[in-house]
């Protein structure tokens, strides 16, 4: 397997970001979702760091993966914790390690930084592949349920 390469996303990055977003909603939960409102959505994160952070995975310099960071402060832990949101492999590079690096580097990261308290990400509940692989790279079922009220899609 070729060397996979992790970067900090820049605003070059977006529309990839944008094509994998679309691409993941539609696949995980059969959303199509308005590109104009998602393209907005992914240059918001560039413009205002406070949003979040993506990271891009590569191999041989060509984009294969994607991750978005967003931060939700915990007054329990005095910390942050990372959400790993918006996580894309593109289907010809699944089961090669992407998501593995990509959540290897963030954690790395993550561990570094003294105000961050954990990980935390959410998965639709029949995505049992995703499933395995978060934990096969350490990360553990919690007993929280998630409940919404969206108001915008």
């Amino acid at each position: 397997m070729p060397d996979i390469v992790i970067r900090l996303a820049t605003q070059a990055d977006a529309e990839f970001l944008t094509h994998g977003n679309a691409a993941m909603a539609l696949e995980t939960e059969k959303l199509v979702l308005d590109p104009q409102r998602l393209r907005a959505g992914v240059d918001a994160v560039f413009a205002d760091a406070a949003r979040g952070v993506y990271f891009i995975a590569s191999i041989y310099g060509q984009r294969v993966g994607q991750m978005l960071i967003t931060y939700e402060w915990s007054d329990w832990r005095n910390g942050n914790f990372w959400w790993i949101q918006s996580v894309w492999v593109e289907a010809a590079f699944r089961g090669k390690g992407v998501f593995r690096k990509l959540y290897a580097h963030v954690h790395a990261l993550a561990r570094a930084d003294g105000g961050v308290c954990g990980l935390r990400l959410y998965v639709e509940d029949h995505n049992t592949g995703a499933q395995a692989t978060y934990e096969h790279c350490g990360m553990k079922r919690t007993a929280y349920q998630m409940f919404s009220d969206d108001f915008v899609l």
